[in-house]
């Protein structure tokens, strides 16, 4: 499984980041491609510990058991559930967006694992830093292919 830890996958988003144009269109999903990136860098914040969200009841009752379907091998369902507090419904400026998204990608990356949070994830609850960072990479592809990069 690929890792934002790791630099050659971090490049590769990156990459592919700079692919995606302010125009594209979703695939699925209410978010166009300004929040999309908007979104992504807020999740990274929660990872690098920089903001936090209180865990959700129904996380609590079962994001341990589930917890392996951010992390595992398996594609992220279409239009899955999001933490509250990084569902982006205003607009975002695209430019800006993507370049913090891709400052953030590349500081998470050099920082490494010492450095991932170790607050619980709101809905997954304890992530080991190997499972924030293959984590995170699934959570962008998943974000990547929605606009088709």
């Amino acid at each position: 499984m690929n890792s934002l830890f790791e630099k050659v996958h971090a490049n590769e988003i990156v990459e592919r980041l700079k692919q995606l144009r302010p125009d594209a269109q979703p695939q699925w999903g209410k978010m166009n491609a300004s929040q999309m990136l908007a979104h992504c860098s807020g999740f990274q914040e929660i990872a690098m510990g920089n903001s936090t969200s209180a865990r959700s009841w129904l996380g609590l009752v079962i994001g341990k058991l589930v917890k392996p379907v951010f992390y595992n091998d398996k594609p992220l369902p279409q239009n899955m559930s999001t933490i509250p507090e990084i569902m982006i419904v205003d607009e975002r400026e695209f430019e800006l967006e993507k370049k913090m998204l891709i400052q953030k990608i590349i500081t998470f990356q050099h920082d490494g694992s010492e450095k991932c949070t170790r607050k619980p994830h709101p809905f997954f609850g304890k992530l080991s830093p190997e499972e924030w960072g293959k984590g995170l990479y699934k959570h962008l592809d998943h974000h990547l292919k929605q606009f088709g990069v």
